[in-house]
């Protein structure tokens, strides 16, 4: 009972230190250079992740605190939105962002972060918002297990949240004449249809990758909750 409690605990400081660091880099990214202003936070996936990274932690801190001072049931709402959360959207897209990033980068870095970046933004800021997200999220599957919802209800969350930023980045270069990512004006209208495409088809893989994990780690993932905390 003690080695549990212990590791609650434990659990509990790492998802209050995670949510400082991603308010921390929430405030800190977007004030540094001019590439990051004028609507950049809902412009740029990396900063759209950033902040649900937060929001994440801020669940999952919440209902490690809550866990300690109210019974279960009490506050099962705020468990099944973490769930939910982490399945969905958080585990999926920083994932997304860290191999589309790197990808991209080590095939032509001037599609997705030129040159220029490097005298704006130290090497430390680039890995934290392209590299450790990553780690990160696969740290949060090996601490806790994660009720996942159906299959049906992960892909059109997901899908829903795809339509959107998509919308937002063909507005946006309707509205200026400029593309958010250089990558993008490299391509056709059909590149474009086909990019976005497989860039969904790839996240929503990325969700059912997030399942086998939590389901590698913890097991049968339909067992009751009670069984899994």
């Amino acid at each position: 009972m003690l080695g549990r409690a212990m590791v609650r605990t434990a659990t509990c400081v790492y998802h209050f230190i995670l949510l400082n660091w991603y308010i921390f880099l929430n405030y800190y990214v977007p004030q540094q250079g001019t590439i990051f202003q004028g609507g950049a936070q809902s412009k740029y996936l990396t900063l759209l992740n950033l902040l649900l990274q937060a929001v994440y932690f801020g669940v999952a801190c919440l209902d490690d605190v809550l866990k300690r001072i109210k019974r279960k049931k009490d506050i099962k709402f705020i468990t099944a939105l973490r769930d939910l959360l982490f399945a969905t959207l958080a585990f999926p897209v920083c994932t997304f962002v860290f191999l589309m990033f790197w990808t991209i980068f080590l095939y032509d870095r001037e599609l997705v972060y030129p040159k220029l970046l490097d005298g704006i933004l130290p090497a430390w800021l680039n890995h934290s918002v392209h590299t450790f997200i990553l780690l990160f999220s696969l740290i949060e599957i090996i601490l806790r297990p994660h009720q996942y919802p159906s299959k049906k209800t992960g892909l059109i969350l997901l899908a829903v949240g795809s339509i959107g930023y998509i919308s937002r980045v063909l507005w946006l270069h309707s509205k200026t004449g400029h593309w958010v990512y250089p990558v993008l004006a490299k391509l056709s209208p059909v590149g474009l249809a086909a990019f976005f495409f497989l860039s969904y088809s790839l996240t929503a893989s990325l969700f059912l990758l997030g399942e086998r994990l939590n389901h590698w780690k913890w097991g049968d993932k339909k067992l009751p909750r009670r069984k899994m905390e």
